[in-house]
């Protein structure tokens, strides 16, 4: 059974670099952490914060 491989979501997500991947695991981490203290808990900062990782690994891949 052959995986198809997502490359979609490849084209729009650039490579990280180990520090870029790094602190998308702690921002992940830690909406796990939120996410089992309830479903209710704000999340958005987060979230937020990813987006800028990725935006700014966008930005230095378009260089």
């Amino acid at each position: 059974m052959a995986s198809s491989k997502n490359t979609e979501d490849d084209a729009k997500t650039p490579k990280l670099t180990a520090g870029e991947k790094t602190q998308v695991a702690w921002y992940v981490a830690r909406m796990c952490k939120r996410g089992i203290a309830g479903e209710t808990v704000y999340q958005g900062d987060l979230e937020a914060k990813v987006e800028r990782v990725i935006d700014r690994a966008r930005k230095r891949a378009a260089k």
